[in-house]
């Protein structure tokens, strides 16, 4: 009789493997929901653009994006800024990469020429000189169509 006991702890071994499949299961959830939601938490500001015939500026290194609002905000990439404080933010951004950083302005086209002149004054002199600035294309343009709104 022991030897038969002992036979049947034998065929009843623990099995020291890790089941991966509800991992896997529980992973695949989250890659869907996490595709689903991305795009609903892009952030976007409201700033409608000048119309101009221009080409586009070619990029090699990424720029930040400085944006005007049309009450008059001022933007560096989505965080606002109080224009005083607009160049300091800019110079430390500037320190913290390894490579020169040019700047894309973005400017409601409500937006007084003089604010729009004083934002470029305030990029300049926080050492940035590659400033670029980003515009619709006009609406008879066969290069760059307007979208429909």
């Amino acid at each position: 009789m022991g030897m038969q006991m002992s036979g049947i702890r034998s065929r009843r071994r623990m099995v020291s493997e890790i089941n991966v499949t509800p991992f896997v299961d529980v992973m695949l959830v989250l890659l869907i929901i996490f595709m689903v939601a991305a795009p609903m938490m892009i952030q976007g500001i409201d700033v409608r653009l000048p119309a101009v015939s221009a080409r586009p500026i070619p990029t090699e290194t990424e720029r930040l994006v400085v944006s005007v609002t049309a009450d008059g905000k001022v933007l560096v990439e989505d965080n606002e800024v109080e224009l005083g404080m607009l160049g300091a933010r800019l110079s430390a951004i500037q320190k913290e990469c390894q490579e020169k950083r040019g700047v894309i302005l973005r400017a409601d086209r409500k937006v007084e020429y003089g604010l729009v002149a004083q934002v470029m004054g305030v990029i300049r002199d926080a050492g940035i000189e590659e400033i670029g600035m980003i515009t619709e294309p006009l609406a008879g343009s066969a290069k760059h169509p307007l979208p429909e709104s």
